[in-house]
């Protein structure tokens, strides 16, 4: 147990989830129309970066590294019994990553290098600050959630290096979206299943999810190798191959964990359906190479489903469970899903025209946005608001 001590600062502040939420929500209603018109040619982005390398860039080290802050800033105090950042560092570490937007848009007239400082210097701090909650706490197990993140901010330099060396990045973008879906395999899979047992146990249900044993240690070493040469030889055979075997090893870990029993339960749904798109892209960026599908599809399909999906249905979930409110999704939060799920299979479509005047690219964009404005209009009173008593929720949440 984390011991109570008093807090009397702003309830934005009061834990690591509220404010890293609050910021990547608004921030995805905010940037897709932002880049839409920069697509468009109606609005100039002068930053360092291209137009679809900053597109790509806030997607995967503005937005997507908000959530993963917010979520670890929230785990990782269950994990090791200390107090939660909060207060004037939670501030200073929140302002960090705004800063780094405001650079990388290019509103601060900085030089690529100290672009690249102040932005990467957001990721550096976070994996600072859980290397010492976690080694304080003595939490030895959980030191690996280091690995990847420190990947994660490697790739973020590394992807400021290619567009000052060469003008455009490619590693780096593809690097950063692996890392990500190799943290949905891994926290994912911890947590689905057991948030699924919880849920059937309930239910009395007599089959349970299959409980964490080799094969998912093995599906996970088994998705390396594939998601390695994707980042660095994305074109080949070879890469087309391991990621089709590794989508195919993913399938079969999902069907483990009775996706199909948790249907009633749509805020349970949203996250099986969310891995889905792990194995969905990886087999789409691994026919590729072969010609039968674009390499966007498979990165729109990992990006916005699998990323954008598991993002959008943790952030409820933990909005949910850490302000006092029963865990049950509501129409909103359910709607607010199902449009972001539409957005990734209209990105697939491309350039072609699906209506008059609007092709897939559009249409994902205009979903994604209504996904998002339907989740701020839900969660962000939650996130400002304190914790609701246990009766108070219970009275306050819908019967859906």
């Amino acid at each position: 147990m984390i011991p109570r001590q008093e807090y009397s600062g702003p309830t934005i502040l009061s834990f690591g989830f509220r404010p890293f939420f609050l910021g990547a929500i608004l921030f995805a209603l905010a940037v897709v129309p932002v880049w839409l018109l920069v697509w468009h040619g109606t609005l100039e982005a002068p930053g360092p970066f291209l137009p679809a390398d900053w597109h790509v860039h806030e997607m995967i080290f503005g937005y997507a590294a908000a959530v993963v802050a917010g979520f670890l800033f929230t785990a990782v105090p269950n994990w090791t019994g200390r107090m939660p950042a909060r207060g004037i560092p939670l501030a200073a570490l929140f302002a960090l990553w705004i800063l780094g937007r405001l650079a990388v848009w290019g509103a601060l007239g900085l030089p690529p290098l100290a672009v690249l400082a102040i932005d990467c210097a957001f990721l550096f701090a976070v994996i600072a600050m859980i290397a010492r909650e976690i080694i304080a706490g003595r939490n030895w197990r959980n030191l690996k959630v280091l690995v990847p993140l420190t990947l994660l901010c490697l790739a973020n330099a590394m992807f400021h290096a290619e567009t000052m060396i060469s003008g455009s990045s490619a590693i780096g973008r593809r690097l950063g979206l692996a890392v990500l879906i190799f943290l949905i395999m891994l926290i994912g899979g911890r947590i689905i299943p057991s948030f699924t047992r919880n849920w059937l146990a309930k239910t009395g249900a007599q089959r349970m999810p299959a409980p964490f044993s080799r094969f998912d240690t093995a599906s996970l070493f088994a998705a390396v190798p594939g998601l390695a040469l994707w980042v660095l030889l994305p074109e080949t055979p070879a890469a087309g191959v391991l990621l089709v075997l590794a989508g195919g090893i993913h399938l079969a870990r999902l069907s483990r964990w009775r996706g199909g029993a948790v249907c009633p339960s749509p805020l349970l749904l949203m996250l099986h359906v969310a891995y889905l798109f792990v194995p969905l892209g990886l087999i789409s960026a691994g026919l590729a190479p072969f010609g039968l599908l674009s390499p966007a599809a498979g990165a729109h399909l990992l990006g916005i489903g699998a990323v954008g999906g598991m993002t959008l249905a943790v952030m409820a979930r933990a909005t949910l469970g850490h302000t006092g409110r029963d865990l049950v999704a509501g129409p909103v939060l359910t709607a607010a899903f199902v449009l972001l799920m539409a957005a990734a299979a209209a990105r697939v479509a491309g350039f072609q025209d699906i209506a008059p005047g609007i092709d897939g690219v559009l249409l994902a964009g205009l979903l994604w946005t209504a996904a998002f404005a339907l989740l701020a209009w839900r969660v962000i009173p939650w996130l400002a608001a304190p914790r609701l008593a246990r009766k108070a929720a219970s009275r306050a949440a819908p019967r859906t």
